[in-house]
């Protein structure tokens, strides 16, 4: 039998699975356009900086303002749950899910350039290096969809 490759860039045909990819999420009551609008305003509950991220015009304007925010305290032990939550959102959707599960048993890797070893990883000479924290929860989803029929 032959391993199945990982997927270790979200764009193109596997666009679907990045943060940045359209895809309404709830955040406390509120709608956000994308995982990453939400996650970013997730970092705060000052409202006003929760607004500007919600409307912000692009993923990445968000996520460069989540990085000015002020950051709620229990930021760090919260934040996993928090993005475990709007990825399960976004793939209950069916046209998303399916999608998902179609990626079979291959790893999912969020390879990056922008040297992001949290949430992704970095391709270091030939080796994938980093946590893949984004990864590993997709890849969790995906158990969970899967399982669920």
């Amino acid at each position: 039998m032959i391993p199945t490759p990982p997927i270790t860039a979200f764009h193109g045909p596997h666009a679907f699975l990045s943060n940045f990819a359209a895809s309404p999420v709830l955040l406390d009551g509120q709608t956000y356009p994308t995982v990453e609008h939400a996650f970013q305003a997730a970092k705060t509950f000052d409202p006003e900086q929760r607004r500007l991220i919600q409307d912000a015009n692009t993923p990445a304007t968000a996520k460069r303002l989540g990085r000015g925010v002020t950051l709620r305290a229990d930021w760090e032990q919260v934040k996993f749950d928090i993005m475990r939550g709007l990825l399960q959102q976004k793939f209950a959707q069916a046209d998303l899910r399916q999608a998902l599960l179609e990626t079979g048993e291959a790893e999912l890797i969020e390879g990056n350039t922008w040297n992001d070893r949290a949430w992704g990883r970095v391709l270091v000479k030939g080796q994938w290096i980093g946590k893949n924290w984004l990864g590993e929860l997709l890849m969790e989803v995906r158990r969970e969809a899967k399982d669920e029929g």
